[in-house]
């Protein structure tokens, strides 16, 4: 598909793999819209009259902010007649925690619900308000409407300690890239998940440096973290070709992720 005239949404736009993909996308003749906790600086409302990109202050976690976005969305794609070509869900939470604490005290139920309602719940509240509108849409040469695109992880295959949290989370939203592409095949949308392994974002500058000297030691090739812009360039992939439908893409230059660091 191409993305030339249309909109293409992302979550978690406004950083790492998120702001890779926006930027690309837009290079490529797309109008954005952004969902993220936080506004643009330099768009303290949101409110943008350009065509390019709309922001929207988005707490994926809550559904009443996801339905306002995706109603505002929707109503600038029927505007501008500008159909919603692909959704990029880049939003997450790590929670790194054990399950059980060296001092025998047992993960918070707290922490585990915050990581999965921002990386899985989040993103399935994202893709079912904003299909209706997708399935509606007319379809192109390839009878194609459109396509979801998932971030799952590969702690999601890999998982350490510390992360049964953002396993479980990231698990879920390998698994049900299959379901859901059947599930939207009769309407021409697909759906597939990215897993990156390591990659320079925000998660990955916030370790210590003893861990990402250790984790760099578990790298093939390339012997380096991934750039945001190759992401963002399987992104461009995936919705280019119309064959990439029901499978998990591991993104991470064969790592396999140690059980500790």
């Amino acid at each position: 598909m191409n993305v030339q005239d249309k909109i293409v949404v992302v979550t978690g736009g406004l950083s790492g793999l998120g702001a890779a993909t926006v930027k690309l996308m837009s290079s490529l003749g797309a109008s954005i819209a952004v969902f993220d906790l936080q506004l643009p600086k330099d768009s303290p409302t949101g409110d943008s009259d350009s065509q390019k990109y709309r922001y929207f202050k988005v707490d994926v976690s809550k559904t009443e902010q996801v339905a306002a976005a995706v109603q505002a969305v929707t109503a600038w794609s029927k505007e501008t007649n500008k159909p919603i070509a692909a959704v990029v869900c880049c939003a997450g939470f790590l929670g790194p925690a054990k399950i059980l604490s060296k001092n025998n005290s047992p993960l918070a139920l707290e922490t585990f619900k915050k990581v999965v309602d921002i990386s899985l719940t989040g993103t399935v509240d994202v893709i079912r308000q904003i299909l209706p509108h997708m399935s509606t849409q007319p379809a192109d040469t390839n009878g194609s409407r459109g396509v979801i695109i998932t971030v799952s992880s590969a702690a999601a295959f890999d998982g350490q300690e510390g992360q049964v949290s953002y396993s479980a989370a990231k698990g879920a939203i390998a698994a049900m890239t299959l379901p859901l592409a059947r599930d939207l095949s009769r309407w021409g949308i697909r759906a597939v998940c990215i897993a990156p392994g390591m990659f320079d974002t925000g998660m990955v500058e916030g370790m210590p440096e003893k861990a990402r000297e250790s984790l760099n030691k578990t790298l093939e090739f390339p012997a380096r973290a991934g750039r945001p812009e190759e992401f963002a360039c399987m992104v461009r992939s995936v919705v280019e070709n119309v064959m990439l439908n029901g499978t998990v893409i591991r993104l991470d230059g064969a790592a396999r992720m140690p059980s500790r660091l």
